[in-house]
């Protein structure tokens, strides 16, 4: 039986070890990629997504999204937007009824997408609505993972340049992190809510 824990504090995410996506990460670069991502993505009932858009460090300067990420739990692609912009694929794979999308603050995401292309994004979940059933009241994918997995998400990486010329390792497993937590809570709360093997914690008493 898995008790779930309403809410954690900053302190105790500290502990945790980190979290480590063991799957391989495909950076997409061209149009052709792109496809080829997109067709095996269309073959999964349920991915992981998440953004990356590179931090402005000056008032008034602000940049278009230049990396979505979508894991499975085999891999996770990185689609490079900052070069092969919102190709036709990936519209189609936004668009795709058929293939379900988890992702933490999806409007936003999406929001910041359509700088980049039109689109009707269809099959979405969104984590921070999903998992109140639960009984968890905390909002950050942090640290809604952290009271799942008992595992911590680095955030180290969050504020690096997404529109280098070429990714680093951390950056990359960062993106690739974050997406795959998504799929990563999502299943094992669908497991739970097959399974009912849970129990939500009770609240604190007050004093």
């Amino acid at each position: 039986m898995m008790i779930i824990e309403r809410t954690i504090k900053k302190e105790q995410l500290k502990n945790l070890p980190k979290a480590s996506y063991s799957g391989r990460i495909y950076v997409i670069q061209t149009e052709e990629e792109a496809n080829k991502a997109v067709n095996y993505l269309k073959t999964q009932s349920v991915v992981g997504i998440d953004s990356e858009t590179r931090p402005s460090f000056k008032k008034g300067q602000s940049y278009k999204v230049a990396l979505l990420q979508v894991a499975t739990e085999e891999c996770c692609f990185l689609f490079r937007l900052n070069i092969i912009g919102l190709a036709p694929s990936i519209i189609n794979f936004l668009e795709d009824p058929k293939v379900s999308k988890v992702g933490l603050s999806l409007r936003d995401d999406f929001m910041m997408l359509r700088k980049r292309g039109s689109f009707e994004e269809e099959s979405c979940i969104e984590l921070q609505e999903y998992v109140r059933a639960f009984g968890i009241q905390d909002k950050s994918l942090q640290k809604i993972y952290a009271l799942l997995f008992k595992e911590r998400i680095s955030k180290s990486q969050q504020l690096t340049n997404w529109e280098a010329e070429v990714l680093t390792d951390s950056q990359k497993m960062y993106a690739a992190n974050d997406a795959w937590a998504c799929l990563n809570i999502y299943n094992l709360l669908q497991k739970l809510k097959v399974t009912g093997d849970f129990e939500i914690a009770p609240l604190p008493e007050v004093d």
